[in-house]
């Protein structure tokens, strides 16, 4: 015990007090010797004096009783599972400050902090605040577009693989972007005052923004337009086709 490389830090040293002191060794060598402070040494041989080797084992300590049983905690949780509109609270989600408040409010517990509610949830790996958006797919044919998508990005078309000289190229166009302008300058931050921004401006006119994206050579072929349509579009392809291969 006093020399096990199995055994806690704290137990050896106070082992080794016990070894010491039965060679007859003195306190002060002792602490010499262990590096442990006289009172530790005198305190660990009195305990063992009274209670061999079970007293040299750490003694129940009462400490402050928890402010929260593990009934609340649970409640809390189940609380935090549930939608907030199924429990008739007008809330798109959970927070750690309204599910405090609420659980207050339903007299689960008379008070309780949101940290504590976050602890309690982080637990169990919850956090109701999060969430995430999803699509249903009511489209039948679409695993077969999808496949062609997916397809021509694995350079796969028709069951073949693309040539050394064909590129996919995927485009897109971005409408309306309006162009504005402050009406005054933005005046810049001094001592004790912030940067000043004039909340008004000008419209400046919209333009269309129509970009082309070579999927395997990660490059952007941009241009913008006063609107979209075939011509705009036209324009694009010829300015990607006037590229040469890289």
């Amino acid at each position: 015990m006093a020399y096990g490389l199995k055994t806690e830090y704290r137990l050896r040293m106070r082992a080794q007090v016990v070894l010491h002191a039965a060679r007859g060794r003195s306190n002060s060598r002792i602490a010499a010797e262990t590096g442990l402070h006289l009172d530790t040494v005198r305190l660990w041989r009195g305990h063992f004096a009274d209670g061999g080797i079970a007293g040299l084992a750490d003694r129940r300590r009462s400490g402050k009783p928890p402010a929260f049983t593990p009934l609340q905690a649970a409640e809390v949780t189940a609380l935090a599972c549930r939608l907030p509109a199924e429990t008739g609270v007008p809330l798109s989600r959970w927070t750690a400050p309204e599910l405090a408040r609420e659980v207050v409010e339903r007299g689960i517990t008379p008070f309780v902090s949101a940290a504590t509610v976050r602890r309690w949830l982080a637990q169990n790996a919850l956090k109701p605040w999060q969430h995430r958006s999803w699509n249903f797919i009511t489209d039948p044919g679409f695993r077969t577009k999808a496949g062609r998508v997916l397809d021509l990005y694995a350079r796969i078309w028709q069951g073949h693989p693309l040539g050394p000289n064909e590129y996919v190229i995927s485009a897109d166009e971005k409408t309306s972007i309006q162009a504005r302008c402050r009406c005054h300058p933005t005046l810049a931050p001094g001592q004790a005052r912030a940067m000043r921004v004039n909340h008004t401006y000008g419209r400046g006119g919209a333009l269309a923004y129509l970009a082309a994206y070579d999927v395997h050579q990660a490059k952007v072929f941009g241009r913008t337009e006063p609107r979209t349509g075939i011509e705009p579009f036209m324009n694009l392809v010829t300015q990607v086709m006037s590229v040469g291969p890289p």
